[in-house]
Parts: C-alpha cells; structure tokens; sequence
C-alpha cells in the first residue's frame, strides 16, 4: 500500500457522526431519548425485545408522561 492510500480515510459516509442526525432529533424531541437508548441497548445486548419489557415499560410511561400520544396522535393499542 501506498503512503497516499494509507494516509486516506476510510469512506464510510459519516462525515461528522458527532452531528445528531434526523433519527436523533425526532427522539430528543420526545423527551425520552434515555429511555430509548436504554430500551435499544437491552434489545441489542439478548436480542429478544420480551427480555426488555421493563425498559419497554419505562419507555411507554416516558412517552404518555411527555404527551407524545397527543402530539404524534398515536393510540394506545
């Protein structure tokens, strides 16, 4: 390998990934962003979302608590 091809960045896409993206300032905006990430790390550490039901839970209280029902006209199923 050259030192020109070394000395390049991988392209991954991310330009600067310290930058919220669009996914992130929809669930700030929520007023439940750590009970999302906590629900999501749960799903990614057993990989089966039944294993998370209390992180679920937290997030489902957030998401009343917050009034996002109302702001985002969801129903509770």
């Amino acid at each position: 390998m050259s030192n020109a091809e070394s000395d390049r960045k991988p392209d991954d896409g991310a330009e600067d990934d310290d930058e919220p993206d669009e996914w992130d300032k929809r669930i700030f905006s929520t007023g439940c962003s750590e009970e999302n990430t906590k629900l999501n790390d749960c799903f990614y550490e057993k990989k089966d979302w039944r294993a998370c039901k209390d992180e679920m839970e937290a997030f489902k209280q957030c998401w009343k608590r917050q009034g996002n029902d109302d702001r985002t006209e969801a129903k509770d199923a």
